[in-house]
Parts: structure tokens; C-alpha cells; sequence
């Protein structure tokens, strides 16, 4: 079981949001730790600007010159969480915010005791300089009662022992500008998902639009406004087009091929029936015999036009309203079988009309009656409505006979198959009717009825409007 829809415009909108949600969140991430990046080498360079002027107060010898020491303005108040300290030979020099070096997280690791040589020049009461500030230099964190703070140390070797020089600020000097940065940077991010979200539906729409043009052009196929796809497709299409245009093709070949069978048969069966007819009447007293011929005649006739005729598909296609059909065979097959005293029930919207030849429908819904009134106990029910977006209309013949096992269904559709030998028949009813209903664009189906016998459904094209 997937997690994806099952249409292809799902999966493509569902997975392109997926990636989008997931490339925002990994830039909001990443822009964020750029800032505190950027945000904190700034107070890192400001601490070390601090520690650089203290560093002017340490003697070569490791003494502190306290005339030299410069208490800034943030470092000068004591609830500002800025503060410094010099921790030289036992003793402690710091400002009123002093760091605690005691509550540091990172370790220190002291100095190697050898010493460079003062610069030539340098005398005892000369200023120490000992290159950039960043040297030994390392950066510190605690929290104390100022909240939580951060810190630069530098180490210096003298003769005296080590020197410690650290400057330290609030976290909140780059947490503040990091939270008022943030705000706008995740709205930012928002309206770009928002804007790739909807560039992403039109992509969609772009792109999928060939499939839709390729349904329509089916759909006209289907209902013989056309014979064949536009070749004409996308790239990734084309080859399905072709495709799909070679089956249309072949199956034309081969309705015409059947097509041609059908019209030689006809013609085969013409002067036969003609010669018949003179011969039988002089015995045909009561012109019995002449309307039997007469009827094979028009049959004959029958097929032989619909041979000629283009595919059932076709644009002159015409519309035969269902319900007097069915109403004319059902009023028919209740005298012919009048001694079984079956009671049919008739429930059709007069308004429906099939894409059917009248006389193919006459067939094909004839073929049907004939069994269900054959094999009802007592009643038969005959409904239809419309199916397939009013594209198809389904009409349900059933009886309260025996039915038909599910395993067996599939033979009583072949061509002379009968399952029960008992009374008339050919068995070629079910598979004429199917075969007609195959020959417009329709199918049929058989299935266990409601009322306990068995349930034909036929789905036949609807026709047009103005057809007929």
C-alpha cells in the first residue's frame, strides 16, 4: 500500500512539496547558522579589540601597568554583563562585571614555559606587544547571574608566569539581532514556498495538459468524430500516440475484414432466398411461408447495409430511444409466451435514446428478453439509467430463475455454448447480444440479480444530442 495518490497529478504535486518543504527548511537552517556565524565572529572581534588595549597594560616582565588599563563605557557598569579581567602572578585585576573564569566550560591548556626574546628595543617599562590579538586566544561560554555570556581569553607567557587577559559580553548582544533577523528571513521563506507552491500547480498544469488533449482526442475517437490521435504530441508521448494509432488501425482492418464477411454472406444468401421464394409459392396457400422468407430476406438486407455502413462510431450514428423498444419486445414476448404468465416490469426514462441502430437494438435487447422470459420463475424487472458521466446509459434485464453460476458465466457468453440442454435455442442469444453490444462501443456483463435469477447489464453509448 503507497502513501502517494494514484493519480500522476498527485504524486507529481505531493513529492515537488515534499522537496520544497525539505530545500526551505535546509536554507532556513543554513541561513540561520550563517547569521550566528557572522553575528558572533562580530563580537568575537570586538572582544578581542578589548583584550588587545588590556594587553597594552601587561610589562614585559608580567607586571600590570594599571595607568595604562581603559574601562570603556559598557564595562564600567556592573549589571551590563560586559566585564574583563587580568589574572597575573597570584593577583586578580577585573572590572565591575568581572568573568568567571572558575565556571568556563572549555578547558585551558597552559603555555609551553620557554619564552621568545623581548624585540630588540623593548625595554622594562615598554609596552608588551605580542603580535595579533587572536593569537592563543580562545572563546569561552558560561551562564552566571548576568544571564549567559561569552568570553575571549588570551594567554601570555612572562617571566613572572602566566598571564590570563579576558574579555567577555552577554549572549543577548547576538541572540537579539539573531531573533530580529530570523522573523523576517522565515517570512521571507514562507512567501517563497508560497510562490513555489503555486509555481509548481501551473508546472503541473503545463505539463500534464498534453495527457488531458490526448483523453479528448480518444473521447473523439470513441464517439467517431475522429480515427486517429494528432500525431502531433510531446516527446514522452509520441511513442504512446503511435501506439495507440497502430491498435485503432488494426482494429479498423479487422471490422472491416469482419465487415467483408458479413456482406458476402448477405449476397450469398440473396438469390437463394429469391429462388425460395418462387418456388414455394404455389404452395404457399395461406402466405405463411412468404412472411417467414420475407423476414430473412429483410435480415439479410439488414446486415448487408450495416456492412456497407461506416463504423458504429461514426458521426451519422442516429438515436433510438430505449423505452419503446423495450416496451414493444417485452408486449411481444408476453403473448408468445403467454402460458407462463411472467410478469415484467418496465422502468426506463422515455427520454433516454442510444446510439443504436433500431433494428440492432431490436436484436440485441430481443435476444435477451427471450431468455430471461425462457428462464423466469415468475417476474422480470428492466431498468436503465445513465452511467459514466451520462456518457453511456446501463439497462438491467432480470429474472428470478435459476441465475447462472459465476464459474460458468464466461462460457455462456461463447458462441453456441449452452448450459442446460432443455428446450429450444442454439445458445448464440448471450453472444449475439454481447457481440452487438462490443460492435457500439458498449459491453455486457452478467451478475446474480436482487430478485435471486440472473442480471444482464448492457452499457450502450448514449446518443447525442439532435442524433437521429
Amino acid at each position: 500500500m503507497t502513501l502517494l495518490p494514484r493519480s500522476l497529478y498527485g504524486r507529481l504535486l505531493v513529492t515537488a512539496l515534499v522537496a520544497t518543504l525539505a530545500a526551505l527548511a535546509f536554507a532556513a537552517l543554513t541561513i540561520g547558522a550563517v547569521l550566528d556565524r557572522f553575528v558572533m565572529q562580530g563580537l568575537d572581534d570586538r572582544l578581542d579589540s578589548q583584550i588587545a588595549i588590556l594587553e597594552q597594560a601587561v610589562r614585559p616582565d608580567g607586571s600590570i601597568d594599571r595607568d595604562r588599563l581603559i574601562l570603556a563605557a559598557p564595562y564600567a557598569d556592573p549589571a551590563s554583563g560586559w566585564g574583563w579581567r587580568i589574572d597575573a602572578a597570584g593577583k586578580t585585576i577585573a572590572s565591575p562585571a568581572a568573568p568567571n573564569v572558575d565556571a568556563m566550560r572549555a578547558p585551558w591548556t597552559a603555555l609551553p614555559p620557554s619564552l621568545p626574546e623581548p624585540p630588540p628595543g623593548d625595554g622594562p617599562d615598554a609596552p608588551r606587544r605580542h603580535g595579533r590579538p587572536n593569537d592563543h586566544t580562545r572563546a569561552l561560554d558560561w551562564r552566571d547571574q548576568h544571564g549567559s555570556r561569552h568570553a575571549r581569553s588570551l594567554l601570555l607567557a612572562t617571566p613572572a608566569g602566566q598571564v590570563r587577559i579576558t574579555a567577555s559580553a552577554p549572549r543577548a548582544i547576538v541572540e537579539r539581532p539573531l531573533r530580529a533577523a530570523m522573523a523576517p528571513l522565515l517570512g521571507s521563506l514562507l512567501l517563497l514556498g508560497v510562490a513555489l507552491g503555486i509555481a509548481t500547480l501551473v508546472q503541473l498544469r503545463v505539463g500534464l495538459a498534453p495527457l488531458g488533449r490526448m483523453r479528448t482526442a480518444l473521447a473523439a475517437v470513441r464517439g467517431g468524430r475522429a480515427t486517429t490521435i494528432p500525431a502531433d504530441q510531446p516527446r514522452e508521448l509520441s511513442p504512446l500516440a503511435a501506439e495507440i494509432n497502430a491498435l485503432l488501425e488494426e482494429n479498423a482492418a479487422a471490422l472491416a475484414n469482419a465487415r467483408g464477411h458479413v456482406a458476402n454472406l448477405a449476397h450469398g444468401l440473396k438469390t437463394p432466398l429469391a429462388t425460395l421464394a418462387l418456388t414455394v409459392r404455389p404452395l404457399d396457400s395461406d402466405g405463411s411461408l412468404a412472411a417467414q422468407i420475407a423476414r430473412i430476406d429483410q435480415a439479410v438486407r439488414h446486415h448487408l447495409g450495416r456492412a456497407r455502413a461506416a463504423t458504429p462510431g461514426a458521426a451519422a450514428r442516429v438515436a433510438t430511444p430505449l423505452a419503446p423498444v423495450v416496451a414493444d419486445l417485452a408486449a411481444a414476448l408476453a403473448r408468445i409466451h403467454a402460458e407462463r404468465a411472467i410478469t415484467a416490469e418496465v422502468a426506463i426514462d422515455p427520454a433516454l435514446a442510444v446510439a443504436v441502430d433500431r433494428q440492432d437494438l431490436d436484436e440485441l435487447v430481443g435476444n435477451l428478453l427471450d431468455n430471461a422470459w425462457r428462464w423466469a420463475t415468475n417476474r422480470i424487472v428492466v431498468t436503465a439509467n445513465r452511467s459514466q458521466g451520462d456518457r453511456f446509459a446501463t439497462l438491467t434485464i432480470a429474472d428470478d430463475g435459476p441465475g447462472i453460476p459465476e464459474t460458468t458465466r464466461a462460457a455462456a457468453l461463447s458462441a453456441g455454448q449452452r448450459l442446460d440442454e432443455r428446450g429450444d435455442g442454439h445458445g448464440f442469444g448471450l453472444s449475439i447480444a454481447a457481440e452487438l453490444a462490443t460492435l457500439y462501443g458498449g459491453t455486457l456483463t452478467l451478475d446474480t440479480a436482487t430478485i435471486g435469477g440472473l442480471a444482464v447489464r448492457i452499457t450502450l453509448p448514449v446518443a447525442a444530442d439532435g442524433a437521429g
